[in-house]
């Protein structure tokens, strides 16, 4: 090994993937040193000084592990002792199908579990530029909203540029101003998932017309413009309410605003032209947020066009939607299958800065680059997860899994990506005698073939 067992890998940035990073390292024994510039310096997005801070949404997605490739990566964390998944459960909030968490006690159960393990420093304070060279483990987990001084020293050590693109950010509403004699509580299909009821959205209904007036509302609003980044892209999985808008009226129809699964009980008779979702944001019940409606509306322009909605005439708004740029790493060419940048091995990169999309995805890069550096410093062989398991399936995409077939040609518009079940390799569906599956039945036997295989495998790597 070229260091002392008993150095410490240091870790950059103190959010879900640098924290699980972390975790993860100091769970076999090794010391951590977890970098976070907050609050010396602040970022465009995060509101506190706490780990993990989930900037965007409170949800972590589907939980079904046996028919989502989301709800696959949530188990599979689960099994390998994540952190983040761990503090998840224990501060959930009702969403149905999804697991959803209450956004301030999540993120102070990841910092009370990281600032009280004996192995774990946490020290404040930017890293601008490289690390050390005296620091030979090091974890960059800085996420999307990665410093410029540190960016800029590893576009210069790579002789890459970084890739970028707009996230959004949703309104959150105080619930004590939505009008719940035109609103009503149900699940879409009253689906009551993990801690669910059948009723955890909060449902306000427009007719034609008002969705018509909604969608020429949105399309007029002035918007955020950002002069140096207007070539930048917006993440597909992410676009904002306006954006969606604009790319067809009935885009938000079959969006967030689909009208199926739900029924009116103020008017069960009426078919609602288009549903507006809320779900719970904390544990008190006392916020909501818009699902789906992240936004680059300007401020001025939000409140007016939001309260068009019905059932949010008068709605009090606890923070309203915003844009901040992300930047992520052209992965495929720079880092290695473990995730260590190839123009300076001793430094590892995790989490959304890799190019991969989503609370949950982020954790698990951060999850297996913890597991790396440490059977690293072990002096033990590192061992890739399999590519049948959705840990291996995204760990592909990043760093490999996307370059196209002809040898040397290099990646083909490398973006970021949720896991998916395209990511897996294909699945031979057990056939039953006598029975033939057909449409929906196929896909869910597949899911589930793919589900099933993957949590086979992963108890082997895991052993």
């Amino acid at each position: 090994m070229s260091e002392n067992s008993s150095s410490p890998i240091h870790v950059i940035g103190g959010g879900l993937a640098g924290s699980e990073a972390a975790w993860q390292i100091a769970s076999r024994g090794i010391p951590v040193v977890l970098h976070e510039m907050r609050p010396v310096r602040r970022t465009e997005a995060h509101q506190s000084d706490q780990l993990a801070e989930l900037v965007c949404s409170n949800s972590f997605r589907s939980d079904d592990h046996m028919n989502n490739a989301v709800g696959l990566m949530h188990e599979e964390m689960r099994r390998a002792g994540s952190l983040i998944m761990s503090c998840a459960g224990k501060h959930q909030v009702p969403a149905g199908g999804a697991l959803a968490v209450d956004r301030e006690g999540f993120a102070a159960a990841v910092t009370e579990a990281i600032r009280s393990h004996p192995l774990i420093t946490v020290e404040t304070g930017e890293i601008a530029g490289l690390p050390p060279e005296e620091w030979g483990n090091v974890i960059v987990a800085t996420g999307p909203l990665t410093s410029e001084p540190l960016a800029q020293a590893i576009r210069e050590l790579t002789g890459a540029q970084s890739l970028a693109f707009f996230d959004a950010i949703a309104p959150i509403v105080h619930f004590d101003t939505i009008d719940m004699d035109k609103a009503w509580f149900q699940s879409r299909y009253d689906k009551t998932g993990p801690g669910g009821t059948g009723a955890d959205y909060i449902n306000c209904p427009l007719d034609r017309d008002q969705y018509e007036a909604f969608v020429d509302a949105l399309i007029a609003g002035e918007k955020t413009e950002f002069k140096e980044f207007e070539k930048t892209p917006y993440f597909d999985g992410c676009l904002p309410i306006e954006v969606m808008a604009e790319r067809g009226r009935e885009t938000l129809r079959h969006g967030p605003m689909k009208p199926v699964g739900l029924t009116n009980p103020h008017n069960p008779t009426v078919k609602a032209h288009a549903i507006v979702q809320l779900r719970q944001d904390n544990a008190l019940g006392t916020l909501y947020n818009m699902v789906g409606f992240q936004t680059k509306l300007k401020y001025g322009v939000q409140t007016g066009i939001f309260r068009m909605i019905p059932g949010l005439e008068k709605a009090e708004f606890a923070r309203l939607g915003g844009l901040h740029r992300n930047t992520y790493l052209d992965s495929p060419r720079l880092l290695d299958a473990t995730l260590r940048l190839k123009a300076a091995p001793r430094l590892r990169f995790a989490g959304q800065v890799t190019g991969c999309e989503g609370y949950v995805e982020s954790a698990s890069i951060g999850l297996l680059a913890g597991r790396f550096a440490a059977a690293e410093r072990l002096g033990q062989d590192v061992s890739l997860p399999p590519p049948t398991t959705a840990f291996g399936a995204l760990l592909g995409h990043i760093t490999g899994g996307h370059l196209s077939a002809e040898e040397g040609s290099g990646p083909r518009s490398f973006q970021p990506m949720n896991v998916n079940f395209g990511l897996f390799p294909a699945v031979e569906v057990p056939k039953e005698p006598g029975k033939r599956l057909r449409g929906n039945e196929k896909t869910i036997a597949k899911r589930q073939a793919i589900c099933q295989r993957a949590l086979d495998d992963l108890a082997t790597w895991l052993a």
